[in-house]
Protein backbone atom coordinates (compact mmCIF):
# COMPACT_ATOMS: atom_id res chain seq x y z
CA UNK A 1 0.00 0.00 0.00
CA UNK A 2 1.18 3.34 -0.48
CA UNK A 3 2.72 5.78 2.11
CA UNK A 4 1.86 9.59 2.86
CA UNK A 5 -0.55 12.03 3.52
CA UNK A 6 -2.21 12.54 -0.32
CA UNK A 7 -4.16 15.84 -1.21
CA UNK A 8 -6.06 15.62 -4.04
CA UNK A 9 -6.76 18.40 -6.63
CA UNK A 10 -8.56 21.47 -5.57
CA UNK A 11 -12.21 20.95 -5.67
CA UNK A 12 -13.78 23.92 -8.62
CA UNK A 13 -16.69 24.50 -9.83
CA UNK A 14 -17.02 23.44 -13.42
CA UNK A 15 -17.72 26.48 -15.89
CA UNK A 16 -20.88 26.22 -17.98
CA UNK A 17 -20.32 26.74 -21.51
CA UNK A 18 -22.38 29.02 -23.28
CA UNK A 19 -23.20 26.83 -26.42
CA UNK A 20 -23.76 30.22 -28.50
CA UNK A 21 -24.39 30.54 -32.24
CA UNK A 22 -20.86 29.02 -33.78
CA UNK A 23 -19.55 27.73 -30.77
CA UNK A 24 -17.83 25.01 -30.79
CA UNK A 25 -19.82 22.66 -27.89
CA UNK A 26 -22.96 23.61 -29.77
CA UNK A 27 -22.02 21.46 -32.99
CA UNK A 28 -20.63 18.64 -30.80
CA UNK A 29 -23.64 18.55 -28.84
CA UNK A 30 -25.69 18.99 -31.82
CA UNK A 31 -24.27 16.54 -33.87
CA UNK A 32 -24.36 13.60 -30.76
CA UNK A 33 -27.85 14.62 -30.52
CA UNK A 34 -28.60 13.86 -34.30
CA UNK A 35 -26.40 10.75 -33.89
CA UNK A 36 -28.69 9.29 -30.49
CA UNK A 37 -32.17 10.44 -32.03
CA UNK A 38 -31.28 8.07 -34.84
CA UNK A 39 -30.25 5.16 -33.64
CA UNK A 40 -31.73 2.55 -30.95
CA UNK A 41 -29.73 1.16 -28.00
CA UNK A 42 -30.32 -1.64 -26.08
CA UNK A 43 -29.54 -0.94 -22.63
CA UNK A 44 -29.13 -4.40 -20.14
CA UNK A 45 -29.01 -5.12 -16.26
CA UNK A 46 -25.60 -4.74 -15.31
CA UNK A 47 -24.54 -7.33 -11.80
CA UNK A 48 -21.18 -7.69 -11.60
CA UNK A 49 -19.17 -8.32 -15.04
CA UNK A 50 -22.31 -9.28 -16.71
CA UNK A 51 -24.67 -7.56 -18.75
CA UNK A 52 -27.92 -9.17 -18.87
CA UNK A 53 -30.42 -9.33 -21.29
CA UNK A 54 -33.62 -10.80 -19.99
CA UNK A 55 -35.95 -10.00 -23.31
CA UNK A 56 -38.68 -8.79 -20.96
CA UNK A 57 -37.59 -5.08 -22.48
CA UNK A 58 -39.52 -1.60 -22.55
CA UNK A 59 -39.14 1.26 -25.03
CA UNK A 60 -37.65 4.32 -24.31
CA UNK A 61 -39.29 7.74 -26.15
CA UNK A 62 -38.47 10.94 -26.10
CA UNK A 63 -41.14 13.42 -24.34
CA UNK A 64 -41.15 16.16 -26.71
CA UNK A 65 -41.84 13.30 -29.45
CA UNK A 66 -43.59 10.11 -27.10
CA UNK A 67 -43.54 8.35 -30.53
CA UNK A 68 -40.13 8.15 -31.49
CA UNK A 69 -38.21 5.04 -30.02
CA UNK A 70 -34.51 5.64 -28.87
CA UNK A 71 -34.27 2.23 -27.71
CA UNK A 72 -35.27 -0.15 -25.40
CA UNK A 73 -34.31 -1.49 -21.35
CA UNK A 74 -34.47 -4.83 -20.31
CA UNK A 75 -36.45 -5.53 -17.18
CA UNK A 76 -35.36 -7.29 -13.90
CA UNK A 77 -36.85 -10.19 -12.48
CA UNK A 78 -36.90 -11.36 -8.60
CA UNK A 79 -33.52 -13.49 -9.35
CA UNK A 80 -31.78 -10.73 -10.60
CA UNK A 81 -32.08 -8.41 -8.28
CA UNK A 82 -31.30 -10.83 -5.39
CA UNK A 83 -28.03 -11.61 -7.72
CA UNK A 84 -27.04 -7.54 -7.83
CA UNK A 85 -26.98 -8.12 -3.96
CA UNK A 86 -24.83 -11.26 -3.74
CA UNK A 87 -22.50 -9.76 -6.45
CA UNK A 88 -22.40 -6.74 -4.56
CA UNK A 89 -21.48 -7.89 -1.05
CA UNK A 90 -18.98 -10.22 -3.06
CA UNK A 91 -17.40 -6.83 -4.04
CA UNK A 92 -17.41 -5.54 -0.80
CA UNK A 93 -14.35 -7.13 0.59
CA UNK A 94 -11.96 -5.88 -2.07
CA UNK A 95 -13.77 -2.42 -2.46
CA UNK A 96 -13.99 -1.34 1.26
CA UNK A 97 -10.24 -2.33 1.95
CA UNK A 98 -9.64 -0.12 -1.84
CA UNK A 99 -7.01 2.59 -0.37
CA UNK A 100 -9.30 5.71 -0.42
CA UNK A 101 -6.75 7.35 -2.65
CA UNK A 102 -7.19 4.51 -5.62
CA UNK A 103 -11.37 5.21 -5.01
CA UNK A 104 -10.98 9.32 -5.40
CA UNK A 105 -8.80 8.76 -8.37
CA UNK A 106 -11.73 6.47 -9.69
CA UNK A 107 -14.51 9.37 -9.51
CA UNK A 108 -12.03 12.22 -10.26
CA UNK A 109 -10.96 10.45 -13.60
CA UNK A 110 -15.08 9.87 -14.10
CA UNK A 111 -15.46 13.95 -13.74
CA UNK A 112 -12.73 14.66 -16.36
CA UNK A 113 -14.49 12.08 -18.62
CA UNK A 114 -17.92 13.93 -18.33
CA UNK A 115 -15.91 17.24 -18.87
CA UNK A 116 -14.20 15.91 -21.75
CA UNK A 117 -15.09 13.55 -24.33
CA UNK A 118 -18.21 12.61 -22.56
CA UNK A 119 -19.95 15.79 -22.29
CA UNK A 120 -22.13 16.50 -25.72
CA UNK A 121 -23.55 12.55 -25.03
CA UNK A 122 -24.38 13.03 -21.74
CA UNK A 123 -26.12 16.18 -22.54
CA UNK A 124 -27.47 15.21 -25.97
CA UNK A 125 -28.85 11.97 -24.02
CA UNK A 126 -30.33 14.02 -21.20
CA UNK A 127 -32.29 16.43 -23.73
CA UNK A 128 -33.86 13.45 -25.55
CA UNK A 129 -34.31 11.55 -22.38
CA UNK A 130 -35.86 13.83 -20.09
CA UNK A 131 -36.51 16.77 -22.54
CA UNK A 132 -34.00 19.49 -21.42
CA UNK A 133 -33.19 22.51 -23.29
CA UNK A 134 -29.17 22.43 -23.64
CA UNK A 135 -28.49 25.15 -20.91
CA UNK A 136 -30.88 23.03 -18.46
CA UNK A 137 -29.27 19.96 -19.46
CA UNK A 138 -25.34 21.28 -19.42
CA UNK A 139 -26.01 22.95 -15.24
CA UNK A 140 -26.85 19.64 -14.65
CA UNK A 141 -25.74 16.29 -16.52
CA UNK A 142 -22.62 18.09 -17.39
CA UNK A 143 -21.66 20.38 -14.35
CA UNK A 144 -23.42 19.38 -11.56
CA UNK A 145 -22.51 16.04 -11.73
CA UNK A 146 -18.64 17.32 -12.49
CA UNK A 147 -19.24 19.14 -9.44
CA UNK A 148 -20.66 16.37 -7.04
CA UNK A 149 -17.81 14.13 -8.19
CA UNK A 150 -15.30 16.54 -7.81
CA UNK A 151 -16.43 18.15 -4.16
CA UNK A 152 -17.42 14.59 -2.95
CA UNK A 153 -13.59 13.74 -3.30
CA UNK A 154 -12.67 16.93 -1.19
CA UNK A 155 -15.54 16.46 1.26
CA UNK A 156 -13.99 12.58 1.95
CA UNK A 157 -10.58 13.95 2.44
CA UNK A 158 -12.12 16.38 4.60
CA UNK A 159 -14.06 13.70 6.59
CA UNK A 160 -10.45 11.53 7.25
CA UNK A 161 -8.45 14.26 8.15
CA UNK A 162 -11.33 14.68 10.96
CA UNK A 163 -9.87 13.16 14.17
CA UNK A 164 -9.70 13.66 17.95
CA UNK A 165 -7.38 15.12 20.09
CA UNK A 166 -4.46 12.92 22.09
CA UNK A 167 -2.53 13.71 24.59
CA UNK A 168 1.20 12.57 25.16
CA UNK A 169 0.10 9.31 26.47
CA UNK A 170 -1.76 7.85 24.21
CA UNK A 171 -3.00 7.66 20.38
CA UNK A 172 -7.10 8.31 19.24
CA UNK A 173 -7.94 7.86 16.36
CA UNK A 174 -11.19 8.04 14.32
CA UNK A 175 -11.50 5.41 11.07
CA UNK A 176 -14.22 5.70 8.86
CA UNK A 177 -15.49 2.79 7.89
CA UNK A 178 -18.29 1.78 4.78
CA UNK A 179 -21.65 0.95 6.48
CA UNK A 180 -21.77 -2.93 7.19
CA UNK A 181 -23.83 -4.39 4.35
CA UNK A 182 -24.81 -2.87 0.62
CA UNK A 183 -26.96 0.62 0.25
CA UNK A 184 -29.89 0.77 -1.97
CA UNK A 185 -29.76 4.31 -4.73
CA UNK A 186 -33.17 4.98 -6.07
CA UNK A 187 -33.22 8.11 -8.64
CA UNK A 188 -35.32 10.68 -10.39
CA UNK A 189 -36.23 11.55 -13.86
CA UNK A 190 -35.27 15.14 -13.72
CA UNK A 191 -31.98 15.06 -12.97
CA UNK A 192 -29.05 12.86 -14.69
CA UNK A 193 -26.51 14.54 -11.71
CA UNK A 194 -28.80 13.18 -8.83
CA UNK A 195 -29.14 9.98 -10.83
CA UNK A 196 -25.15 9.16 -10.85
CA UNK A 197 -24.47 11.18 -7.60
CA UNK A 198 -27.22 9.13 -5.08
CA UNK A 199 -25.21 5.53 -5.83
CA UNK A 200 -21.52 7.66 -6.75
CA UNK A 201 -21.47 9.61 -3.23
CA UNK A 202 -22.23 5.84 -1.21
CA UNK A 203 -19.77 3.56 -3.52
CA UNK A 204 -16.85 7.04 -2.85
CA UNK A 205 -16.97 6.28 1.07
CA UNK A 206 -16.23 2.53 -0.03
CA UNK A 207 -19.72 1.11 0.02
CA UNK A 208 -21.43 -1.52 -2.53
CA UNK A 209 -24.47 -0.41 -4.13
CA UNK A 210 -27.65 -1.66 -6.03
CA UNK A 211 -28.77 1.63 -8.04
CA UNK A 212 -32.17 1.32 -9.66
CA UNK A 213 -32.83 4.36 -12.24
CA UNK A 214 -35.59 6.18 -12.95
CA UNK A 215 -37.92 3.91 -15.72
CA UNK A 216 -38.04 7.58 -17.88
CA UNK A 217 -34.25 8.31 -17.51
CA UNK A 218 -33.02 5.28 -18.50
CA UNK A 219 -31.48 6.52 -21.59
CA UNK A 220 -29.29 8.99 -19.75
CA UNK A 221 -28.55 6.60 -17.07
CA UNK A 222 -26.99 4.52 -19.84
CA UNK A 223 -24.18 7.42 -20.04
CA UNK A 224 -23.52 7.42 -16.71
CA UNK A 225 -22.79 3.33 -16.36
CA UNK A 226 -20.33 3.71 -19.64
CA UNK A 227 -18.47 7.09 -17.87
CA UNK A 228 -18.41 4.68 -14.23
CA UNK A 229 -16.64 1.61 -16.58
CA UNK A 230 -14.45 3.62 -18.36
CA UNK A 231 -13.28 5.60 -14.84
CA UNK A 232 -12.96 1.98 -13.54
CA UNK A 233 -15.46 1.17 -11.27
CA UNK A 234 -14.85 -2.26 -10.42
CA UNK A 235 -17.69 -5.00 -11.49
CA UNK A 236 -20.03 -5.23 -8.45
CA UNK A 237 -19.53 -2.17 -6.60
CA UNK A 238 -22.41 -0.41 -8.32
CA UNK A 239 -24.91 -3.03 -9.71
CA UNK A 240 -27.65 -1.02 -12.19
CA UNK A 241 -31.15 -3.25 -12.31
CA UNK A 242 -34.44 -1.32 -13.93
CA UNK A 243 -38.16 -2.85 -13.23
CA UNK A 244 -41.08 -2.82 -11.03
CA UNK A 245 -40.00 -0.63 -8.15
CA UNK A 246 -42.10 -2.49 -5.82
CA UNK A 247 -40.66 -5.73 -6.35
CA UNK A 248 -37.04 -4.60 -6.43
CA UNK A 249 -37.37 -3.05 -3.22
CA UNK A 250 -39.33 -5.67 -1.43
CA UNK A 251 -36.12 -8.23 -2.23
CA UNK A 252 -34.18 -5.04 -0.94
CA UNK A 253 -35.83 -4.42 2.48
CA UNK A 254 -36.31 -7.83 3.19
CA UNK A 255 -32.22 -8.79 3.26
CA UNK A 256 -30.32 -8.35 6.21
CA UNK A 257 -27.38 -7.07 4.73
CA UNK A 258 -29.57 -3.86 3.72
CA UNK A 259 -27.44 -0.96 5.30
CA UNK A 260 -29.32 1.79 4.20
CA UNK A 261 -31.29 3.99 0.87
CA UNK A 262 -30.04 6.67 -0.81
CA UNK A 263 -33.79 8.08 -2.56
CA UNK A 264 -35.09 11.11 -4.19
CA UNK A 265 -38.33 10.67 -5.41
CA UNK A 266 -42.19 11.85 -4.35
CA UNK A 267 -42.93 12.30 -0.67
CA UNK A 268 -45.68 9.26 -0.61
CA UNK A 269 -43.23 6.68 -1.96
CA UNK A 270 -40.57 8.00 0.55
CA UNK A 271 -43.21 7.74 3.67
CA UNK A 272 -43.90 4.38 2.49
CA UNK A 273 -40.35 3.32 2.07
CA UNK A 274 -39.37 4.39 5.23
CA UNK A 275 -42.56 1.98 6.36
CA UNK A 276 -41.19 -0.82 5.06
CA UNK A 277 -37.80 -0.18 6.90
CA UNK A 278 -39.73 -0.08 10.29
CA UNK A 279 -41.66 -3.52 9.63
CA UNK A 280 -38.74 -5.22 8.43
CA UNK A 281 -36.31 -4.01 11.33
CA UNK A 282 -36.06 -6.86 13.11
CA UNK A 283 -34.65 -8.01 10.27
CA UNK A 284 -31.41 -6.26 9.40
CA UNK A 285 -28.10 -6.21 10.66
CA UNK A 286 -27.39 -3.34 11.44
CA UNK A 287 -30.14 -0.01 11.39
CA UNK A 288 -30.36 0.89 7.92
CA UNK A 289 -29.61 4.79 7.02
CA UNK A 290 -32.48 6.53 5.62
CA UNK A 291 -31.42 9.33 3.27
CA UNK A 292 -34.22 11.37 0.59
CA UNK A 293 -35.09 14.11 -0.74
CA UNK A 294 -38.52 14.53 -1.82
CA UNK A 295 -40.61 17.00 -2.86
CA UNK A 296 -41.46 20.99 -2.83
CA UNK A 297 -44.03 23.33 -2.83
CA UNK A 298 -41.48 25.83 -3.36
CA UNK A 299 -42.51 29.63 -2.88
CA UNK A 300 -41.59 32.84 -4.00
CA UNK A 301 -42.70 35.92 -1.71
CA UNK A 302 -42.42 40.30 -2.65
CA UNK A 303 -42.40 42.26 0.26
CA UNK A 304 -44.03 45.62 -1.33
CA UNK A 305 -39.70 47.39 -1.32
CA UNK A 306 -39.16 44.57 -4.24
CA UNK A 307 -38.35 45.45 -7.53
CA UNK A 308 -40.96 44.16 -10.07
CA UNK A 309 -38.74 43.09 -12.87
CA UNK A 310 -37.02 40.93 -10.44
CA UNK A 311 -39.79 39.18 -8.95
CA UNK A 312 -41.35 38.67 -12.06
CA UNK A 313 -37.90 37.09 -13.25
CA UNK A 314 -37.25 34.97 -10.27
CA UNK A 315 -40.83 33.46 -10.90
CA UNK A 316 -40.18 32.79 -14.74
CA UNK A 317 -37.15 31.16 -13.65
CA UNK A 318 -38.50 30.07 -11.01
CA UNK A 319 -41.32 28.37 -12.11
CA UNK A 320 -40.98 27.80 -15.97
CA UNK A 321 -37.18 26.23 -16.56
CA UNK A 322 -37.18 22.59 -17.55
CA UNK A 323 -41.24 22.64 -17.14
CA UNK A 324 -41.56 22.87 -13.67
CA UNK A 325 -39.80 19.86 -13.29
CA UNK A 326 -37.61 20.30 -10.37
CA UNK A 327 -38.30 19.39 -6.77
CA UNK A 328 -36.93 23.14 -5.94
CA UNK A 329 -39.07 24.93 -8.88
CA UNK A 330 -41.41 27.85 -7.66
CA UNK A 331 -44.99 27.13 -7.60
CA UNK A 332 -46.97 29.52 -4.98
CA UNK A 333 -45.67 32.89 -4.89
CA UNK A 334 -47.41 35.94 -2.22
CA UNK A 335 -47.02 39.31 -4.22
CA UNK A 336 -47.95 42.71 -2.54
CA UNK A 337 -51.20 44.04 -4.35
CA UNK A 338 -49.23 47.40 -4.80
CA UNK A 339 -46.86 45.61 -6.67
CA UNK A 340 -49.18 42.96 -8.72
CA UNK A 341 -50.47 45.09 -11.65
CA UNK A 342 -46.44 45.86 -13.10
CA UNK A 343 -45.81 42.16 -11.72
CA UNK A 344 -48.95 40.70 -13.50
CA UNK A 345 -47.97 42.69 -17.20
CA UNK A 346 -44.45 41.50 -16.55
CA UNK A 347 -45.65 38.05 -15.89
CA UNK A 348 -47.64 37.79 -18.78
CA UNK A 349 -45.59 39.11 -21.20
CA UNK A 350 -42.39 37.24 -20.06
CA UNK A 351 -44.70 34.17 -20.60
CA UNK A 352 -46.51 35.34 -23.68
CA UNK A 353 -42.89 35.38 -25.25
CA UNK A 354 -41.62 31.68 -24.71
CA UNK A 355 -41.21 29.19 -27.54
CA UNK A 356 -42.08 25.99 -27.02
CA UNK A 357 -41.62 22.88 -28.72
CA UNK A 358 -38.35 20.16 -28.99
CA UNK A 359 -35.20 20.96 -27.16
CA UNK A 360 -32.72 20.17 -30.46
CA UNK A 361 -34.13 23.79 -31.58
CA UNK A 362 -31.90 26.03 -28.73
CA UNK A 363 -34.61 29.03 -29.31
CA UNK A 364 -37.08 26.57 -27.54
CA UNK A 365 -37.27 27.72 -23.56
CA UNK A 366 -39.75 25.21 -23.03
CA UNK A 367 -40.31 21.63 -23.96
CA UNK A 368 -42.47 19.10 -23.00
CA UNK A 369 -43.56 17.24 -19.58
CA UNK A 370 -41.80 13.56 -18.82
CA UNK A 371 -44.81 11.01 -19.68
CA UNK A 372 -48.19 10.80 -20.00
CA UNK A 373 -49.25 10.53 -16.70
CA UNK A 374 -47.61 13.42 -15.37
CA UNK A 375 -49.61 15.33 -18.39
CA UNK A 376 -52.97 14.43 -17.51
CA UNK A 377 -52.93 15.40 -13.91
CA UNK A 378 -51.24 18.82 -14.71
CA UNK A 379 -54.66 18.79 -17.40
CA UNK A 380 -56.86 17.91 -14.82
CA UNK A 381 -55.54 20.84 -12.54
CA UNK A 382 -55.70 23.47 -15.07
CA UNK A 383 -59.47 22.42 -15.89
CA UNK A 384 -60.44 22.88 -12.68
CA UNK A 385 -59.05 26.50 -12.38
CA UNK A 386 -60.81 27.38 -15.34
CA UNK A 387 -64.15 25.93 -13.49
CA UNK A 388 -63.44 27.30 -9.98
CA UNK A 389 -64.49 30.69 -9.09
CA UNK A 390 -62.04 31.67 -6.47
CA UNK A 391 -58.94 31.16 -9.15
CA UNK A 392 -58.36 32.45 -12.55
CA UNK A 393 -55.72 31.71 -15.26
CA UNK A 394 -53.60 35.22 -16.28
CA UNK A 395 -51.73 33.50 -19.07
CA UNK A 396 -51.19 30.08 -20.59
CA UNK A 397 -53.84 27.32 -19.91
CA UNK A 398 -53.58 24.97 -22.88
CA UNK A 399 -51.75 21.92 -23.54
CA UNK A 400 -51.22 19.48 -26.46
CA UNK A 401 -50.66 15.45 -26.39
CA UNK A 402 -50.78 14.84 -29.99
CA UNK A 403 -46.71 14.68 -30.91
CA UNK A 404 -45.30 15.32 -27.53
CA UNK A 405 -46.79 15.95 -23.79
CA UNK A 406 -46.32 19.95 -24.10
CA UNK A 407 -48.53 21.92 -21.35
CA UNK A 408 -48.53 25.65 -21.62
CA UNK A 409 -46.96 27.36 -18.91
CA UNK A 410 -49.95 28.53 -16.81
CA UNK A 411 -50.34 31.23 -14.05
CA UNK A 412 -53.17 30.80 -11.72
CA UNK A 413 -54.44 33.90 -9.55
CA UNK A 414 -56.38 32.98 -6.20
CA UNK A 415 -58.58 34.77 -3.94
CA UNK A 416 -57.94 31.98 -1.20
CA UNK A 417 -54.43 31.42 0.13
CA UNK A 418 -55.27 27.39 0.36
CA UNK A 419 -56.66 26.95 -3.07
CA UNK A 420 -55.52 23.63 -3.93
CA UNK A 421 -52.65 24.29 -6.35
CA UNK A 422 -51.19 26.47 -3.36
CA UNK A 423 -50.74 23.50 -1.35
CA UNK A 424 -50.32 20.46 -3.55
CA UNK A 425 -47.06 19.44 -5.63
CA UNK A 426 -47.76 19.39 -9.25
CA UNK A 427 -44.59 19.33 -10.26
CA UNK A 428 -45.41 21.08 -13.93
CA UNK A 429 -45.34 24.58 -15.56
CA UNK A 430 -48.38 25.47 -13.38
CA UNK A 431 -47.51 28.64 -10.84
CA UNK A 432 -50.21 29.97 -8.42
CA UNK A 433 -50.06 33.05 -6.89
CA UNK A 434 -52.39 35.16 -4.18
CA UNK A 435 -52.23 38.73 -3.73
CA UNK A 436 -52.62 39.84 -0.65
CA UNK A 437 -52.84 43.76 1.39
CA UNK A 438 -49.64 45.46 1.60
CA UNK A 439 -50.59 46.13 5.50
CA UNK A 440 -50.64 42.16 5.96
CA UNK A 441 -46.87 41.85 5.68
CA UNK A 442 -46.26 40.06 8.84
CA UNK A 443 -50.03 37.84 8.34
CA UNK A 444 -48.56 37.03 5.09
CA UNK A 445 -45.50 35.17 6.65
CA UNK A 446 -47.14 32.95 8.68
CA UNK A 447 -49.50 31.69 5.37
CA UNK A 448 -45.87 31.14 3.37
CA UNK A 449 -44.51 28.68 6.88
CA UNK A 450 -48.14 26.95 7.64
CA UNK A 451 -50.16 26.43 4.05
CA UNK A 452 -47.41 23.37 2.99
CA UNK A 453 -45.95 20.46 4.34
CA UNK A 454 -43.27 20.66 2.42
CA UNK A 455 -40.42 22.87 3.03
CA UNK A 456 -37.46 22.55 0.50
CA UNK A 457 -36.66 25.80 -1.19
CA UNK A 458 -38.47 29.42 -1.01
CA UNK A 459 -37.61 32.77 -1.80
CA UNK A 460 -38.42 36.40 -0.69
CA UNK A 461 -37.85 39.55 -2.74
CA UNK A 462 -37.21 43.03 -0.94
CA UNK A 463 -34.86 46.08 -0.57
CA UNK A 464 -35.56 46.53 2.96
CA UNK A 465 -33.03 45.06 4.93
CA UNK A 466 -35.53 44.73 8.26
CA UNK A 467 -38.21 42.83 6.02
CA UNK A 468 -35.65 40.59 5.13
CA UNK A 469 -34.15 39.82 8.47
CA UNK A 470 -37.79 38.91 9.76
CA UNK A 471 -38.58 37.01 6.84
CA UNK A 472 -35.39 34.97 7.16
CA UNK A 473 -36.53 34.72 10.76
CA UNK A 474 -40.09 33.65 10.55
CA UNK A 475 -39.84 31.34 7.79
CA UNK A 476 -36.39 29.46 9.08
CA UNK A 477 -38.43 26.01 9.36
CA UNK A 478 -40.21 26.68 6.29
CA UNK A 479 -37.14 25.97 3.73
CA UNK A 480 -34.15 23.99 3.52
CA UNK A 481 -32.40 26.56 0.86
CA UNK A 482 -33.84 29.50 1.90
CA UNK A 483 -32.68 32.80 -1.23
CA UNK A 484 -32.84 35.88 -0.85
CA UNK A 485 -33.65 38.20 -3.87
CA UNK A 486 -33.29 35.24 -6.05
CA UNK A 487 -34.79 32.74 -7.82
CA UNK A 488 -35.67 29.47 -5.35
CA UNK A 489 -33.56 26.60 -7.84
CA UNK A 490 -30.20 26.96 -8.98
CA UNK A 491 -28.11 25.20 -5.70
CA UNK A 492 -24.54 24.98 -6.92
CA UNK A 493 -22.15 22.01 -5.46
CA UNK A 494 -19.90 23.33 -2.84
CA UNK A 495 -22.30 27.22 -2.23
CA UNK A 496 -25.50 25.64 -1.76
CA UNK A 497 -25.52 22.59 0.14
CA UNK A 498 -29.27 20.95 -1.04
CA UNK A 499 -31.65 19.66 0.97
CA UNK A 500 -34.99 20.07 3.18
CA UNK A 501 -37.15 18.80 5.79
CA UNK A 502 -40.52 18.70 6.97
CA UNK A 503 -42.74 16.49 4.05
CA UNK A 504 -39.11 17.60 1.88
CA UNK A 505 -36.43 14.66 3.17
CA UNK A 506 -34.02 14.30 5.93
CA UNK A 507 -31.79 17.43 5.04
CA UNK A 508 -29.00 15.32 4.65
CA UNK A 509 -27.25 17.76 2.16
CA UNK A 510 -26.60 17.14 -1.24
CA UNK A 511 -23.25 18.83 -2.31
CA UNK A 512 -21.94 19.05 1.31
CA UNK A 513 -19.59 16.53 3.40
CA UNK A 514 -23.03 16.39 5.34
CA UNK A 515 -24.30 13.38 3.24
CA UNK A 516 -21.35 11.70 3.32
CA UNK A 517 -21.33 11.05 6.61
CA UNK A 518 -24.72 9.15 6.02
CA UNK A 519 -22.21 6.41 4.28
CA UNK A 520 -19.57 5.63 7.21
CA UNK A 521 -19.82 3.88 10.30
CA UNK A 522 -16.92 6.08 12.14
CA UNK A 523 -14.78 3.38 14.60
CA UNK A 524 -12.68 4.83 17.41
CA UNK A 525 -9.50 3.59 18.15
CA UNK A 526 -7.57 4.28 21.14
CA UNK A 527 -3.88 3.25 21.77
CA UNK A 528 -2.27 3.59 25.66
CA UNK A 529 1.48 3.85 24.94
CA UNK A 530 2.27 2.64 28.53
CA UNK A 531 -0.16 -0.05 30.20
CA UNK A 532 -1.23 0.59 33.98
CA UNK A 533 -0.21 -3.24 35.32
CA UNK A 534 -2.20 -2.31 38.68
CA UNK A 535 -5.68 -1.46 39.25
CA UNK A 536 -4.84 0.31 42.35
CA UNK A 537 -6.32 4.58 41.93
CA UNK A 538 -4.08 6.74 44.03
CA UNK A 539 -7.68 7.27 45.86
CA UNK A 540 -8.14 3.62 47.25
CA UNK A 541 -4.56 4.33 49.67
CA UNK A 542 -5.27 5.19 53.19
CA UNK A 543 -3.13 7.79 53.50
Amino acid sequence: MLKGFFHVPKAVNEPVKTYAPNSPEKKAVKDAYTKMWNETIEVPLYIGSEEIRTGNTKNMTAPHDHQHVVGKYHLAEKQHVEKAIANALEAKHAWADMAWEQRAAIFLKAAELIAGPYRARINAATMIAQSKTIFQAEIDAACELIDFLRFNVEYMTQIYNDQPNSPSDMWNRLEYRPLEGFVYAVTPFNFTAIAANLPASAAMMGNVVLWKPSDSQVFSAKIIIDVFKEAGVPDGVINVVFGDAAMISDVVFNHADFAGIHFTGSTHVFKDIWGHIGQNIHKYKTYPRIVGETGGKDFVLAHPSANVKQVATGIVRGAFEFQGQKCSAASRGYIPQSLWPAVKDQLIADVKSFKMGSPEDFTNFITAVIHEGSFDKLASYIDQAKKDADAEIIVGGNYDKSKGWFIEPTIIVTTNPKYKTMETELFGPVMTIYVYEDAKWADTLKLVDQTSEYALTGAVFSQDRYAIEEATVALKNAAGNFYINDKPTGAVVGQQPFGGARASGTNDKAGSALNLLRWVSPRTIKETFVTPTDYRYPFLAEK
